[in-house]
């Protein structure tokens, strides 16, 4: 009989959801995190993959200064403005991470060992400032293994497509509801179309498509409380397992058409749908939640590293949680429907709400940076 440690205990639901053909993203970054060696360890020990950020987890590293006190220094004397000193941090950071994933990268013939960074949420709405933004941001990193992400607003669906056409691979971020994930899909279709029509190799261009889940809950969770009925507390929990299902029932449409068919004879890659937001925002619920009841093969789960260590810790990693509960899905969103609580306005709500943090959590960069370059004698511009 062979013994179960901790730690092989801990590696099985971590391989476990691997092995279901769940790709492990790590939804966190910083430059400690990255010269401690422990993002390596989480490649190594952990099944991590690959690796998100967002405005939100550069202010919480950046904005506490530990790890980026030289290069404030150099940047400073340098006389920077605090746009350029932030991209000049945030991409250092994105390309010291792409390096320790290369090895994934190349291992997974591009699939994985990416690393994603997005575009100034301030541009959220504007189409060419966004397309500009990726181009440079591109060139900036210039890593093979890095992910543009793009909002997926009404302006960033055009943006996407002429993205991808340039043969730039793209993370689609701040997915809320199916119509919209449908036109983020047919984006990216009309983007590899655009590729193949300028003779690129589509092998090398990949996408994930970021549909988020717990703050589906987190929305209309409090709306049925407000509700308070037995009918309505009974539905709380429900909404975003089935949005995201019925996302990925989407997914499997999308791509087994007749376009899709000729793409992939061109050596065109899926866009893998990803899921994100996977902490629990209520403490009520089990905080792998999101984990062990959205697994589907083709997919990848971006992770804070408290859900990371969760699922490693307890996940409960069964198979398949997705592609059966389709029917189930639809009934649970028709239900929330039918006690008044409108879906449309919840997902419109939040895609207003996650463009207008992400860009917060800019500023509040921004500002604390401006802080450190003022402090070492240089009025940032």
């Amino acid at each position: 009989m062979i013994e179960v440690t901790e730690a092989t205990a801990t590696a099985g639901a971590l391989d476990r959801l691997s092995s279901e053909g769940v790709s492990i993203w790590l939804d966190d970054l910083s430059r400690k995190r990255i010269a401690s060696g422990n993002l390596a360890e989480l490649v190594e020990t952990k099944n991590v993959v690959g690796v998100t950020t967002n405005p939100s987890i550069f202010q919480a590293a950046i904005g506490s200064g530990e790890g980026y006190e030289e290069q404030l220094a150099d940047l400073a004397t340098r006389g920077v403005t605090v746009d350029e000193a932030v991209r000049m941090m945030t991409t250092a950071d994105v390309r010291s991470a792409a390096d320790i994933l290369h090895s994934v990268y190349t291992a997974t013939d591009g699939r994985d060992g990416r690393v994603s960074i997005e575009v100034d949420p301030r541009l959220a709405h504007r189409t060419a400032a966004t397309i500009a933004e990726a181009k440079q941001l591109a060139w900036l990193v210039d890593r093979p293994n890095v992910m543009i992400k793009i909002p997926a607003t009404r302006a960033g669906l055009p943006a996407i497509t002429e993205v991808i056409g340039l043969g730039i691979s793209v993370n689609v971020t701040l997915i809320f509801s199916l119509e919209r994930y449908r036109e983020v899909m047919d984006a990216y279709l009309a983007g590899l179309e655009k590729a193949a029509a300028m003779g690129l190799d589509l092998s090398t261009i990949h996408s994930v498509a970021s549909f988020f889940v717990s703050r589906v809950d987190a929305e209309i969770d409090k709306r049925l409380t407000v509700l308070g009925t037995d009918a309505a507390l009974a539905l709380k929990g429900r909404a975003a397992l089935a949005n995201a299902r019925l996302a990925y029932e989407a997914y499997e449409e999308a791509f087994a058409g007749d376009r899709w068919t000729a793409l992939a004879a061109a050596g065109a890659n899926r866009q893998r749908p990803l899921w994100a937001s996977t902490g629990v925002k209520d403490p009520a619920y089990k905080d792998t939640l999101y984990v062990d009841d959205l697994v589907a093969p083709g997919t990848v789960n971006t992770m804070p590293e408290a859900t990371l260590n969760a699922t490693a810790d307890h996940g409960d990693i069964t198979g398949d949680t997705v592609t059966g509960g389709y029917a189930r899905a639809r009934a649970d969103l028709a239900a929330v429907e039918e006690l008044g609580i409108s879906y449309d306005e919840v997902v419109t709500r939040l895609e207003e709400e996650g463009v207008a943090k992400f860009a917060v959590a800019w500023q509040d960069l921004l500002d604390a940076v401006t802080k450190s370059l003022m402090s070492k004698g240089v009025d940032a511009e």
